[in-house]
Order: C-alpha cells, then sequence, then structure tokens
C-alpha cells in the first residue's frame, strides 16, 4: 500500500478514504477490546472465585491489577510511539494483550490470573496512546473530529456493553466457561488486529512522528526518518529520546498515587504511598524541565501545558472521570444488593446509554470543528438532566413504587451527554499538539483520566457504604448520585472558562 502520510480526503471534507477507514477500523477494534476488559470482569468475579476458590484480595487484584498496570505506563507508551513508530508499539501491546487474555482464559489458580491481568493491562497501555496518535496522525479537520466522535462512541459502549456480555457468556456458558470465555474471546481478534496492522498501516506509521502541523492543517510527517531494514530491529539507540529516567519517575509516581485508591485492602499504611507519589511526580516535572533547559527531548513537552485548549480540556476530561465513572458502579451495586436483580440485569440498564452514546458520538464528531466548545457545554447539560432525573427516578421508586426501569430513560440521556463531551473534548484538547508530542500528550490525557477515575471509584463507593447502614439504599443512592453531580457541574464549569477564554484571546487578537 502507498505511504498514507497525508492522506487525502475522499469526496467531501469529512469523508474518509478506503486507507483511512482500514486504519481506523484496526484502532478501533482494538480499542474497543482493551476497554472492554475493565467492565466486563466485574460480573464475572463471583464465577471466578468458586472456580479458583480465590480470596477477597485476590479478586480485588483482578481488578487492581489491570488498572495500575493500564494507568502507569500510558505516557511512556505514548513517548514510545512518537519515538519509534506507533505500529511497533500498537503490535507489540497486542501482543501483551493477546498473551496475556490466552493465559488468564486458562489459569489454574488466582496469582497466575493476576500477573494475567498485568500483562493485558500493560498491552492495553501500549495500546490505546497509539489510537489517538494514529488518529492525529492520519486525519485533520472535519475527519479528525469524526474519527474521535466513532472512537467515542467506541469508549461508550465498551463500558456499558462489558457487563452485558459478562453476564450473557456466563448465562451461556455456565459459571466456568463463561469467565473463562471472557477472556478467550480477545485472543482471535487480537490475531486479525496484528495483521491487519501489518498489511493496513502505512510505512509512515513504523518511524518517528515529526512535524508541526497546526490545528486545522493536516500531520503530514513532514520530515520522515528513511526506512529500516525490519520495522522491529531498529530504533534502539533512541533509547535516550524515550527519557528513560522521566519514565521512571513518573511511572512510579503515577502508581504511588493510584495505589490507596484501588486497593484499599492493604490497611490504612497505603495512604502513605500518596505523599510519596506526589513527590515522585514533582521530582517528574523539575527532570523535565532540566532535559528541556539542557537541549534534550523530554518525554513531555511541559510547554503544552502553556496551550489553553490542551491544559483545559485535560482537567475537564479528568473531573469529568472523576464523577461520571461512578455512575456505573453505583447502579450495579444498587440494581444486584439493593434491589436483588441478576448481573445481567444490572448491566442491560445501562444498554440504552450506550447505544445512545453509540449513535449521537459520531455525530458530534461530524460538528465539533465547526461548533467547538459549545457542543461539549451541551453535553454537560443532557449529563446533568440524566442525573437528575435519575436521582427523581430513584426517590419515586421508594416513596410511590415508580418501576427502577424507569432509569432505561434517564441513563440513556446520560449517554447523549456522554457521546457530546469525550469525543468532541478529546478533538479540541489535541488539535494545537504538535505530531512529534501526540502520543505523549495523548498518554498524559488518558493518564489523567485513569487517576480521576480511580479516586472517584474510591470516593463515591465510600460515600455509598458510609451513609448506606444507617439510612438504607435510597438516600446511600441519591447521596452519591448528587455527589456525582455536583463534580460534573464543576467539569462544567471548567468548560465554561475555557469558551470565554477562547472568545477573549479571539477578541484580543
Amino acid at each position: 500500500m502507498r505511504d498514507s502520510a497525508a492522506i487525502p480526503s475522499a469526496t467531501g471534507p469529512d469523508r474518509f478514504t478506503s486507507e483511512q477507514r482500514r486504519i481506523l477500523g484496526v484502532a478501533l477494534i482494538v480499542a474497543f477490546l482493551s476497554l472492554l476488559s475493565v467492565s466486563i470482569v466485574n460480573v464475572v468475579l463471583p464465577s471466578i472465585e468458586s472456580s479458583l476458590a480465590a480470596s477477597s484480595a485476590a479478586l480485588q487484584w483482578v481488578l487492581t491489577g489491570y488498572a495500575l498496570a493500564f494507568g502507569v505506563v500510558l505516557v511512556a507508551a505514548g513517548r514510545a510511539g512518537d519515538i519509534y513508530g506507533r505500529g511497533r508499539i500498537f503490535v507489540a501491546g497486542l501482543v501483551l494483550f493477546g498473551a496475556g487474555s490466552l493465559v488468564a482464559g486458562l489459569a489454574g489458580d488466582a496469582l497466575t490470573l493476576n500477573l494475567a491481568r498485568v500483562v493485558m493491562g500493560l498491552g492495553s497501555g501500549f495500546i490505546n496512546p497509539q489510537v489517538t496518535g494514529l488518529i492525529q496522525q492520519y486525519f485533520a479537520g472535519a475527519q479528525r473530529g469524526r474519527a474521535f466522535g466513532l472512537f467515542g462512541g467506541i469508549i461508550g459502549v465498551s463500558v456499558a456493553i462489558g457487563p452485558v456480555l459478562g453476564g450473557a457468556l456466563v448465562a451461556l456458558f455456565g459459571a466456568e466457561w463463561g469467565w473463562r470465555s471472557s477472556f478467550l474471546v480477545n485472543v482471535p481478534f487480537v490475531v486479525l488486529a496484528i495483521v491487519g496492522a501489518f498489511l493496513w498501516l502505512p510505512p509512515s506509521a513504523w518511524q518517528a512522528a515529526t512535524g508541526q502541523a497546526g490545528p486545522d492543517q493536516p500531520r503530514t510527517d513532514a520530515a520522515p526518518e528513511p526506512p529500516r531494514p525490519s520495522r522491529f530491529g531498529a530504533g534502539l539507540h533512541r533509547l535516550i529520546d524515550l527519557d528513560p529516567v522521566g519514565v521512571v519517575l513518573l511511572g512510579a509516581g503515577t502508581l504511588l498515587v493510584m495505589l490507596p485508591f484501588v486497593e484499599r485492602a492493604l490497611g490504612a499504611a497505603v495512604w502513605l504511598c500518596l505523599p510519596a507519589g506526589l513527590g515522585h511526580i514533582a521530582l517528574w516535572v523539575g527532570w523535565e524541565r532540566r532535559m528541556k533547559t539542557a537541549g534534550r527531548a523530554p518525554m513531555v513537552d511541559l510547554d503544552l501545558f502553556r496551550t489553553r485548549s490542551y491544559t483545559n480540556g485535560t482537567v475537564l476530561v479528568s473531573v469529568y472521570f472523576l464523577g461520571m465513572t461512578s455512575v456505573w458502579v453505583v447502579l450495579a451495586l444498587w440494581m444486584q444488593s439493593g434491589l436483588g436483580h441478576t448481573a445481567l440485569a444490572a448491566g442491560l440498564i445501562g444498554l440504552p446509554s450506550a447505544l445512545a452514546n453509540a449513535v449521537v458520538a459520531p455525530i458530534a464528531g461530524r460538528h465539533i470543528t465547526r461548533i467547538g466548545r459549545p457542543l461539549v457545554l451541551w453535553g454537560f447539560g443532557f449529563a446533568l438532566t440524566g442525573l437528575s432525573l435519575s436521582i427523581l427516578v430513584v426517590a419515586l421508586h421508594y416513596s410511590a413504587g415508580l418501576s427502577e426501569w424507569w432509569l432505561l430513560g434517564s441513563l440513556a440521556l446520560q449517554g447523549v451527554g456522554q457521546a457530546l463531551i469525550i469525543s468532541p473534548n478529546q478533538t479540541l484538547t489535541l488539535a494545537e499538539v504538535p505530531l512529534r508530542y501526540a502520543g505523549s500528550a495523548g498518554g498524559v490525557m488518558q493518564t489523567g483520566q485513569r487517576v480521576a477515575t480511580s479516586i472517584g471509584i474510591a470516593m463515591i463507593t465510600g460515600i455509598t457504604f458510609t451513609v448506606l447502614p444507617a439510612h438504607g439504599w435510597m438516600l446511600a443512592f441519591i447521596v452519591s448520585f448528587a455527589v456525582i453531580l455536583l463534580i460534573v457541574v464543576l467539569a462544567g464549569a471548567v468548560g465554561l472558562v475555557d469558551l470565554a477564554q477562547g472568545r477573549r484571546g479571539r477578541r484580543t487578537h
């Protein structure tokens, strides 16, 4: 296939060429699998417990190991893709993810399963920054908005469909092979994705990313490196450009910050990790500044945070994830523990939200370059309306006997809101990022989301279980959702600030 470093438009400003469709197809299928593995596990944990005689601590690590490994490597993996070529790191991540899935599905004990989940998390952490980097590299303008719209739809569907699929597999194959199939199902898709990557990713995807294109210009790999004899046999001389000291400092800092929130079984002493992690991150910032002053390429160019759109967009989505991702955790707890529904029913209640997200996100992607930040703010309007109506439904369920299934409608509004927030914000946030930092910039943004998710779930579930013993499920649900609503209001306020700053900047210019 010819090199598609600067793939032209097809027949319209937002139409994809056949090369772009193939690139996007490979990237989005893999992104779906990696994000699905976050949510599908929740409903198969009881089956794992009975099958492997796993302790509660071992079950916690099934979730924790994946989340920690995923979050720790995101920035380093994004930078590696910038330096060595996104195709290389994409395939390396696929190999790790596929191998981890295979071992997890065949695991004979809890330790093997948890080690496999860590490998899966590392693979996902390698993959996800390459997906956003590839979209930055091969799509521009309205095309990029549409591509990020499809990516946003994939995120919403993978999170919501995971519990449904996990419950269905257990119902179809039984407890033993139901949980195993939730991992093994990844393997054939990974094999196909590796073949597709070698066949469909253009040559420039296997080379270092360069270029300074602005927000409305194609990312053209203006000065690609000369071809190398082997896609994986070159590039070791660039180890110094990967900034190994920065990789260790940021990775350790992210791990230490996340650990108290995802592994509370370690006791009160685990909270000492939090200040230690913040200290590591402070050291990392100092080291990155030193690298830049010395004329070396840092792991992350901190000047990126001087770009209003990047900083505001990263803060906005991190605050949003701090609250909104806890919705599905609280909902699953209430549906199963509070109302006695099955895991499959608890998963099905989120299906309209997933469908709404899948339908609306691509539409939003087509219009984000024309409408801009107001489109994201409309999303916050839908999200806040959905949260408010969900609180009302639960209050009426207990006071007037209203069916809990009315939540299908309110959660669908939240799905519309997420579709208008996630992918459009991603397009705006990365619009002015230079191509040579597209991977690491996307990794920083996703790391913020992972850390915020860990903190948010720990905080919101902590509130739920604090209120529950004394006041019951009605108040526990309402208080938890009210806290989520306030957090989402705060995220929307960041969007309003960004809109005002952007308009003020245009007037000044």
